[in-house]
Parts: C-alpha cells; structure tokens; sequence
C-alpha cells in the first residue's frame, strides 16, 4: 500500500513540473518603471510599493517594479506621454488628466459629483469605469485600476476663505485640465495649470498664491511650510487611474499579465484603505503644523455648487450628454 501511495505521488509529482516549468518560461526578468507625482509616504507611494512587492512575490523575483515618486521623471501630461513612447511602464494619476486621451474620463474632474468615497468605488468598478478603460487601449494605455486619493481643498498664503467672495483674485495652481480652469476662473480665481513637481517652488516664490488638493497631499507635500491657510472646500473627488503603457502590456505573457492583474487589484484594496484611513490624520497633522483651517457653512457651500453649475454643463456638453447621463445614472443605482 505505502509503494503505490509512493508511485502515485512520484508520477504527481513528474506531471506537475513540466507545468512549473512552462509556468516558469513565462515569467521573464523585467524592471518596470512606475512613476507618479507625490512623495514616498503618501499612500499613492505606499500603494505602488505594494503593487511592487505583490508582482515581485508573485513572480518569483523575476519581475521588478522600480518606483520613481515626486514627479522625478516629470509631471503627469508628460508621464502619460512617456508611458505611450514605452520610455516608463506605469504610472497612476488624477483619472480626469486622461481627458487628453479619452474626453470621457472629463467627468471624474466633476466639482461634487460624488457624496463619498465609496460612490466613486461602485462608479469607478463598475461598468462605467471598465468601459473608460477600454476605450484607453486604443492610444497605447491599458487601466488596471482605480485608486483614491481624496477630496480636494483649498490652501492659500494670503488670507482665510469663509465664502466664495475670498477666492477672488487669488492665483491658484490647478491641474493641467480644462474643467480645473474654468472651476477656478468661475469662482474668481485666477486659474494656473502647472505640473506637480513645479508647484512648491511656485508657491515659495509667491508665483501662485495657492493650490487645491486632498489633505494627504498637502501634508506629504509640506505644502504648510509655505501656505497659511486651508480651507475644506471638498470641491472634488479624484480617482486615481492606475495605468500601463501598452507597449509593455502586449510584451507580456498571459502569466505575466495574471501577475500583474491580481497585483493590481490587491493593491488597489490596500491603497484605497490606507488613503482614507490618513485623511483625517493628515488634516490634525497640517493643523498641528500652524495651517489656520476654515470650513465653509452650509448655505455657503451651496452658493459654491451655483456657483459652478455653468462650468458642469458647459463640460458635459463638451464630453456629451450621453456619457454624463450614463454616469449620473450609475451613482443614482449606488445611491438607492
């Protein structure tokens, strides 16, 4: 009995390693760059580094992801750039800077469109943000997730904001994103695109007055080093698209891909709770660091979606109706 329990476990055995080993003969020595804009410790950080482990786990140490933070290898429109060229593999961005590649993704830059978090989850997994992601692999981008990175605020080195009157005049930093333009120039800013890694000089040197981004952002960024005030506006909520350049996507073999795919979406789970679970840290820590914060009351909040209501039609026109439909269709489906 124990030789041909013996026998039967041996020939197991003997069949499985040639699939070990056709499984091995997938899996290629690769170095994958993965840059992205913030710091080392932000959670965009913390999530593409376990992105990097889980592959590297998975891949028996074959596959290794390289990390470039705090926009060393150029600001997001150049990444993006860079990814299709072939010259970086991955990055992860604000998934509205995508506009420039699919006019669809304008709608994630929408001011208050999502009530929270996990609105933008159930959005974004859905069928709604696959179908976005589909539409990406026709200019040599492939999406592998979304990731958070919060509600985006208002900081400033001249004075406090109560109400929407104290944005006047003030030149903000926003993204490289028509819809970011008009948001500020509509509530009497003056509007300035600008790269991320150009944006802490600028407002050292008073070239800008301020900028807008979540929390983490301005906390990992020491924005508080040179701005005074911050005010909790929450005017958008940004996905994170978690992107790969095409020309890598089609070298790989469907192991590698496997690989990468459940590496994505581990990581996604990771990045998106470690995200939220600093927000509010961060907003104590900035508090902690003499940022004077203001919060606007709610009647002002709503003067501030009036406000900007002209500048979401004008840019649901541009992105067309029927994809601004679908959408507020799919949040009204998570809503009930």
């Amino acid at each position: 009995m124990k030789k041909t329990l013996t026998r039967a476990l041996c020939l197991g055995i003997a069949l499985l390693l040639p699939v070990a080993a056709a499984v091995a003969q997938d899996i290629k020595e690769r170095s994958i760059k993965f840059a992205f804009q913030n710091q080392g410790d932000h959670p965009q950080a913390l999530g593409a580094k376990k992105f990097g482990e889980l592959v590297a786990q998975k891949s028996g140490n074959k596959m290794q992801v390289k990390l470039f933070p705090g926009g060393t290898l150029g600001g997001d429109v150049q990444t993006v750039s860079a990814l299709q060229g072939g010259t970086i593999e991955m990055t992860v961005l604000n998934a509205g800077i995508l506009s420039n590649q699919v006019k669809a993704f304008a709608v994630f830059d929408f001011p208050f469109l999502f009530a929270n978090p996990q609105e933008a989850d159930a959005v974004t997994d859905g069928p709604f943000g696959k179908k976005l992601f589909s539409e990406l692999a026709a200019k040599n981008l492939i999406g592998l997730g979304y990731w958070d990175l919060g509600f985006r605020n208002v900081t400033n080195s001249k004075r406090p904001i109560n109400k929407v009157e104290d944005l006047a005049g003030l030149k903000i930093r926003v993204i490289q994103s028509p819809i970011y333009i008009d948001l500020f120039n509509a509530l009497g800013a003056n509007a300035t695109p600008m790269p991320f890694p150009e944006l802490y000089p600028a407002l050292e040197q008073k070239a800008v007055d301020g900028q807008e981004n979540p929390n983490t952002v301005i906390r990992t960024s020491k924005f508080a080093e040179v701005q005074k005030h911050l005010a909790l506006t929450q005017h958008v909520y940004n996905p994170q698209a978690l992107i790969v350049g095409k020309k890598l996507w089609d070298s790989l073999s469907d192991t590698e891909k496997k690989i990468m795919t459940e590496a994505a979406a581990e990581a996604t789970r990771f990045e998106r709770e470690t995200s939220r679970g600093q927000a509010q840290a961060a907003l104590e820590d900035l508090k902690k660091a003499g940022m004077q914060v203001t919060e606007f009351s709610p009647a002002e909040m709503q003067r501030l979606r009036d406000k900007v209501k002209p500048v979401v039609d004008k840019h649901s026109a541009l992105v067309g109706e029927a994809v601004v439909k679908e959408l507020y269709a799919e949040i009204a489906k998570v809503r009930k």
